[in-house]
């Protein structure tokens, strides 16, 4: 475990997020929690009991080993779907435990036919529409194929659903895209329950498209992002804001990130800080050194750009960021010794840092910050 810095969840954050989503999807549709990427860097085995406690008891992963982290975190049985990666030499083992799953080609599903009949027993199998993503999932002819291979052995298949990904609703740019995306499913779903093949759930929304088109919605939406405090865009923002009286964010960051002081030093000008001559000191200054870096997370690309926060004050990331450690200038800030809290991301005093602050600065998308958080940095939950 990595003791360098330390990450805190609020649960009380949590249970507000999902009690909003739950209010504006309805009753009627079921929410599936998408904890892939470690819960985009949360923490599976740390988030997902407390989405449980939260009333949520659908989760999403990625792949086959997320999937068991999650079945050995939970107390409720709740359903599992994996949306990608299953080995061959672990589809016997899904189907046993009850996982439902993606089939995107023909041959995933012969190969789970072949492994359901030889188990004796039926696969719960979500098959995805190619729907123009381009990525994965069944054309209009590989459907019918499906549909064929379906009911020619129909009692080791059970429909759990049907299913597309949309091309990126969080953008006005796809828009037209989305909606041949939706017409397109429309009538593929439309041709498999005209041959009496009628799934549990249809779904094709993810965060944004759960808000930006409501009727995209159906039965189940997979809800990722914006479970952990975070809008899709600005765009999927402003689309839910402009119709609200109140327009403060209903959602709540989850994540706080903090460190310690590791070490402090006096630099007089004219000396170069850290590795080769990226930060020169026009004056005489004041360090801190801060135990996290690119290995932990923090992007090389916020060398001479980043921020946090010392004794209530917004310090700047001064020279290249290391492996392990980023230099701070604290020459400005009074009283500070070794061993004192650095803010990474969150609040100190009426101070915050968003993760917002690290994807502008660096061009990465909030996804992409939080899913680079290495598992290995301990986190609480408060």
């Amino acid at each position: 475990m990595n003791k360098t810095s330390l990450m805190t969840l609020d649960s009380e954050a949590v249970k507000n997020n999902i009690q909003f989503l739950k209010k504006k999807i309805g009753s009627k549709v079921k929410l599936s929690s998408v904890v892939k990427a470690n819960a985009y860097g949360h923490g599976i085995e740390h988030l997902v009991p407390v989405l449980e406690e939260a009333g949520v008891d659908h989760f999403s992963v990625f792949s086959f080993d997320e999937a068991l982290r999650v079945r050995q975190c939970t107390k409720l049985a709740p359903t599992i779907l994996i949306m990608g990666w299953i080995g061959n030499e672990d589809l016997a083992r899904a189907i046993n435990y009850g996982f439902e799953f993606f089939v995107f080609s023909l041959e995933r599903l012969q190969l789970t036919f072949n492994v359901a009949k030889a188990q004796k027993c039926s696969a719960k199998i979500h098959l995805e529409a190619e729907t123009g993503m381009n990525r994965s999932g069944l054309n209009m002819k590989e459907l019918k194929k499906a549909i064929s291979i379906i009911k020619a052995d129909p009692k080791h298949f059970e429909l759990a659903g049907f299913c597309t990904h949309l091309s990126g609703a969080e953008s006005i740019s796809n828009h037209l895209r989305i909606q041949k995306q939706l017409k397109k499913y429309s009538k593929m779903l439309a041709m498999l329950e005209n041959e009496q093949l009628t799934p549990r759930y249809k779904h094709v929304a993810n965060s944004a498209a759960t808000f930006v088109f409501p009727k995209a919605r159906f039965d189940l939406v997979r809800i990722g992002i914006m479970q952990y405090g975070f809008w899709s865009s600005a765009e999927t923002f402003i689309h839910y804001i402009q119709n609200q009286k109140t327009k403060e964010d209903p959602l709540q960051r989850i994540l706080s990130w903090k460190s310690r002081v590791m070490a402090i030093k006096n630099v007089i000008t004219g000396e170069f800080i850290g590795y080769g001559i990226y930060y020169l000191a026009q004056s005489d200054i004041k360090t801190a050194l801060v135990p996290i870096g690119y290995a932990c997370g923090y992007s090389r690309s916020l060398s001479n750009k980043g921020r946090v926060l010392i004794s209530g004050h917004r310090c700047s990331v001064i020279g290249l960021v290391n492996m392990n450690m980023i230099i701070v200038d604290i020459t400005n800030v009074p009283d500070v010794a070794e061993g004192d809290e650095v803010v990474i991301i969150g609040k100190q005093g009426d101070l915050e840092i968003k993760v917002s602050a690290f994807s502008n600065i660096s061009d990465e998308l909030n996804y992409e910050v939080l899913a680079h958080l290495p598992g290995d940095i301990e986190r609480r939950v408060v």
